[in-house]
């Protein structure tokens, strides 16, 4: 194992607190729990494609990176009168 893959196991770990504020915050805490996961999804994706030194692995972190925002946005506008 090399650093890249070493980072992107702390990573996942540190999405265990994370799914517990999406599963018992509040409506805006669930709506950020939701947004650093993505994140950190995308910072671990990151980190195993350089891990296993496939660089056509980093479409789909660079995709997620793009529409995480956008899906955050739209769940905001959702949530709009709960918030």
């Amino acid at each position: 194992m090399n650093f890249w893959l070493w980072g992107a196991a702390g990573l996942v770990l540190a999405l265990v607190p994370v799914g517990v504020v999406c599963f018992r915050g509040s409506t805006g805490d669930r709506l950020t729990g939701l947004e650093l996961a993505s994140s950190i999804v995308v910072l671990a994706l990151i980190a195993l494609a350089e891990g296993f030194h496939r660089n056509i692995d980093m479409d789909l972190p660079l995709t997620l990176a793009i529409l995480g925002f956008g899906s955050g946005m739209v769940f905001a506008r959702f949530l709009q009168r709960w918030l």
